[in-house]
């Protein structure tokens, strides 16, 4: 069990892949459905009108935006950058050139999941049977 302390608020946790406690993911749940809540209500608002309506951080925003939770609408004039080349994106990590090669990288170092592993064959004489085995002791 790998226990590690919390990136927001300290508190000793078992890590399940997250860097955030339960009690804490839980809390940028509900931050998450205020934000959906009142983008879908005000469908133009900017960040900082997000933030201070629903008392978000900006930086909990941006997170839900390069995760892709949420996505900037086609007549905003704000975008996010590609981590890898910098082209405007409107939301997630890297605009879909750069998935797309990324994704190419992956598979040509990952062996390819599709590929048969060799059959073993196994035949009756090469098991082990254990009563048999116990008998020959007795």
């Amino acid at each position: 069990m790998d226990l590690r302390n919390c990136i927001k608020c300290g508190r000793v946790f078992s890590y399940r892949g997250s860097e955030i406690c339960s009690r804490c993911g839980e809390n940028d749940e509900e931050s998450f459905k205020r934000v959906k809540e009142y983008l879908y209500d005000h469908p133009g608002a900017t960040i900082s009108e997000v933030s201070e309506a629903t008392e978000v951080s900006e930086k909990l925003i941006l997170k839900f935006l390069r995760d892709n939770r949420i996505e900037i609408r086609d007549e905003s004039n704000f975008f996010l950058d590609c981590e890898r080349c910098g082209k405007a994106i409107k939301s997630g990590r890297f605009c879909d050139s750069c998935a797309v090669e990324l994704k190419r990288g992956f598979e040509s170092v990952l062996p390819k999941a599709h590929e048969k592993k060799p059959e073993v064959k196994t035949s009756t004489t090469n098991r082990m049977f254990i009563a048999e085995m116990r008998k020959k002791q007795k």
